[in-house]
């Protein structure tokens, strides 16, 4: 038996569903089903003429804002996956048509830096690769050109940053179309030794100051008044690769330790300095990662090297490469000013979990 549906709230009285209200239902599910149908093709044509960073916008707007509605009403091909592929396009849309500069790119960090640019931004890039082996650079830009193609230009570049007279002349050595730098990595840097003093050689010394203090402020200096002619004040990024070192002194490393250390009070101090421009200064500190780093530390004693790393997962140089890439990547107005960035397994410099 049908029951009575109230039309009412149960004030007045019970009526049966009739031809009218059949009808009525009929109209609601074709408005209800036209309604999907226009939803899509908005997003269709969204997809289509608007920018990625504007379809992103959106889709976070309406995610926040709107109020619940039935499924049907709901874009279906509108996932988690697409939204992550846009947010992908949006970054490479600000990335594109960049010159972007990467010191000790010839391995580590840097090397995959380089390589994370080029991917995220294939069609239209200028990438200035600078290390000291020109030899491995050569090979670090045949590797990106075999990947991505010929969108993104590749200029290896020698140099020594811990050489103040060849980063002086570095801007005017380049060639025209690699000059207006928009983006600076510094990234080379190195450490020598785990002597404690007074026993830590006067050379290391010299050499970890010129390279990792020094030769960062002198690469800042050279390339910073390319930035500084551009409108309101000054535009460009500028980011340092810095290290938990910096953060946390630890025994057997009192020298790296300092220069890190440097960086990150010369970063802060500079980000002051520029604070009515439009220029990016950033920081990424890495915790513990796998690199060739330790094995120059013990003087290419590979043994050596591999045993800081037994028993635990390290972060790869591609990690902290995305973690570079999606900085520069952000919209203008945002800063990843300071990131620390550790493996599962570390909480401090001296305070990691090893699996025996």
């Amino acid at each position: 038996m049908t029951m009575p549906v109230r039309l009412d709230g149960g004030k007045g009285e019970s009526t049966q569903w009739t031809k009218e209200h059949k009808q009525t239902t009929a109209k609601l599910k074709r408005r209800q089903d036209l309604s999907t149908r226009r939803c899509c093709t908005a997003w269709v044509l969204h997809a289509v003429y608007m920018p990625p960073a504007r379809i992103l916008n959106t889709l976070v707007r309406s995610a926040l804002l709107r109020k619940p509605t039935p499924s049907a009403l709901q874009p279906s091909f509108i996932t988690p996956t697409l939204i992550r592929a846009m947010s992908a396009s949006a970054m490479s849309g600000r990335l594109t048509g960049k010159t972007i500069v990467v010191t000790g790119a010839s391995s580590g960090i840097g090397r995959s830096t380089a390589i994370e640019f080029a991917r995220t931004a294939p069609k239209d890039l200028k990438l200035v690769l600078t290390a000291r082996r020109l030899e491995t650079l050569e090979e670090v830009a045949a590797e990106i050109k075999k990947e991505v193609g010929d969108g993104v230009k590749v200029l290896p570049f020698k140099l020594d940053v811990s050489k103040p007279e060849e980063v002086r002349t570095f801007v005017e050595r380049l060639p025209e179309e690699f000059r207006e730098i928009d983006v600076l990595v510094n990234n080379a840097g190195l450490v020598k030794g785990v002597a404690q003093a007074p026993s830590i050689a006067e050379e290391d010394i010299n050499v970890m100051f010129a390279t990792n203090v020094s030769g960062l402020i002198n690469m800042t200096q050279a390339v910073l008044p390319i930035f500084k002619k551009r409108a309101e004040g000054g535009k460009g990024d500028i980011i340092n690769i810095g290290s938990i070192a910096g953060r946390e002194p630890y025994a057997g490393g009192s020298i790296y330790c300092s220069t890190k250390a440097a960086v990150k009070s010369f970063t802060e101090a500079l980000r002051k300095e520029l604070i009515a421009t439009r220029i990016r200064v950033i920081e990424v500190d890495p915790g513990q990662v796998e690199t060739n780093f330790s094995v120059v530390r013990f003087y290419g004693d590979k043994s050596k090297a591999d045993a800081v790393y037994a028993g635990c997962e390290p972060l790869t140089p591609e990690d902290i490469a995305e973690v570079v890439v999606f900085a520069a990547g952000r919209r203008e107005n945002v800063v990843i000013a300071d990131t620390l960035i550790y493996p599962s397994h570390q909480a401090g410099a001296g305070v990691l979990h090893k699996k025996t």
